[in-house]
């Protein structure tokens, strides 16, 4: 594992979600982001732990912060003090997820047929559905505010694209974000989605070789992903290596 690369890419990752807001607090270990157009999105609303702060600190600290809304959620990025606050989180009724970072390591040949810029607008109904599918449990509220909360990603780097790949009859078949910042060379993978009746089709592989070749200047390209979800497999074998972890918690 690189510290250095881990601590860019948290950087990153912190700096990303300061942008967005339309309101930060400083709070003890960190920050609250949070944006009062989309309310319901946990993205956007929850404290980032970047410092050092104990488990039980923290736990009233959420609660503190995250006292107007619904739902609590905060990302703590040290791996020793997250994996820390697992126990007590988890008995306070947290769900539990360790992200993994992975930067790239592998060759980043042009795609042969690459995937392009796609509008916002484009993504809505594919989005949509992914989304019922995924938490058919949730509001439409919550699904509308999930959809448009792309907008507020615009601010969060210097260079932010929305790329898709397309079916033979130009709808969009698979979609990511690609994050770059040229002053600090790193660049952010995020998002990769395929749609619900084109899987299995190589149009998620297409997106992502797209997004590598437009990164493949930048001396850190990473994404983030679920450590207990199949998608980190299909990314180590593309190219990308584990550097590290960070913890997230989630109460709705």
């Amino acid at each position: 594992m690189s510290t250095s690369e881990l601590l860019r890419a948290n950087a990153f990752r912190t700096a990303f979600a300061r942008r967005q807001a339309t309101e930060v607090r400083e709070v003890t270990g960190g920050f609250l982001a949070l944006n009062d157009v989309f309310p319901l999105s946990y993205e956007h609303n929850q404290l980032h732990i970047d410092g050092p702060v104990g488990p039980a600190t923290l736990l009233t600290l959420a609660d503190t912060a995250l006292a107007h809304a619904a739902h609590r959620q905060l990302t703590v990025y040290d791996a020793e003090s997250g994996a820390a606050c697992v126990p007590l989180f988890e008995a306070a009724g947290y769900q539990h997820m360790t992200e993994v970072v992975l930067a790239h390591r592998g060759p980043t040949p042009a795609p042969a047929a690459p995937a392009s810029p796609v509008e916002l607008t484009e993504l809505a109904a594919p989005y949509r559905a992914r989304l019922w599918d995924w938490m058919p449990e949730v509001s439409e509220e919550t699904v509308e505010q999930l959809i448009a909360r792309r907008e507020a990603r615009l601010r969060g780097a210097p260079e932010v694209v929305f790329l898709g790949a397309r079916t033979a009859a130009g709808s969009v078949a698979a979609w990511a974000d690609l994050y770059r910042d040229p002053a600090t060379g790193i660049a952010q993978i995020e998002d990769l989605v395929t749609a619900l009746d084109h899987t299995g089709r190589g149009h998620g592989d297409t997106v992502l070789t797209t997004a590598l070749h437009l990164a493949a200047d930048y001396p850190l390209r990473f994404l983030v992903a679920d450590a207990e979800d199949w998608p980190i497999q299909w990314y180590t074998r593309r190219g990308f290596t584990p550097i590290g972890e960070c913890h997230s918690f989630t109460r709705s």
